[in-house]
């Protein structure tokens, strides 16, 4: 008789943009992952068995969800603003702080789960760049939290899954560059599918702390 795996339950925030439309249509479509819980300030559109919603305003207030959000062995979280036309407090708040709320509540609801966290091609906390700093002191800091593991994803383009609803306008145009920039410059280049069963993939892992470039989001979602 084979041996019965644990089951998956995972956690995807961001669900009604590209990223997180894109890791939650990969969870359903996976046999490793057994229920999904999406928290969205609007509904994401999707309806599945194993797809449960809650609907929630306040990202940096959970005290009213808190008993929903126990007994998750992941969570893949997609949320993220672009740092175009943002002032940056603003940035900051949205990105580090609201971040680390969530983090810090879901550690301490959940022992032994495993952080996916989407950042960002170019991130460096000691780099020049606001937003670069901002990203890297989020990947640092959710590091330090009690989780079994803790994933910083820096994709660079992203080739989104067919069908996604939420996918940019300008992919139409754009795509095309993604075979030649994937020969030129594999790293930089994944496709939605890599990312999202990399995250997947990470739930077989044990007590890791890892940043993981796009070359990195390529090879994990092959294991």
């Amino acid at each position: 008789m084979g041996k019965t795996r644990n089951e998956h339950n995972v956690i995807i925030t961001g669900a009604t943009g590209m990223v997180g439309e894109g890791v939650l249509m990969q969870c359903l479509g996976s046999t490793e992952i057994d229920h999904i819980l999406v928290i969205n300030r609007k509904p994401c559109g999707y309806a599945h068995p194993k797809l449960k919603e809650i609907i929630h305003a306040d990202f940096f207030n959970f005290s009213a969800i808190e008993h929903q959000l126990s007994g998750y062995n992941a969570c893949f979280f997609c949320l993220g603003i672009s740092s175009v036309g943002v002032d940056g407090e603003t940035y900051y708040k949205m990105t580090y702080t609201l971040t680390m709320h969530v983090a810090q509540t879901l550690s301490r609801l959940n022992s032994g789960m495993t952080f996916c966290y989407v950042s960002g091609g170019g991130t460096n906390e000691n780099g020049r760049l606001r937003w670069a700093q901002v990203k890297g002191k989020t990947e640092s800091d959710l590091t330090k939290l009690p989780f079994e593991q803790v994933f910083n994803f820096r994709p660079g383009f992203i080739k989104p899954l067919a069908g996604q609803k939420y996918a940019h306008q300008f992919y139409k145009y754009i795509n095309w560059l993604f075979p030649i920039g994937r020969t030129i410059y594999p790293s930089g280049f994944c496709t939605m599918a890599e990312l999202g069963q990399a995250m997947i993939n990470t739930l077989s892992h044990h007590d890791q702390r890892r940043i993981l470039e796009g070359k990195d989001i390529i090879a994990l979602a092959k294991e």
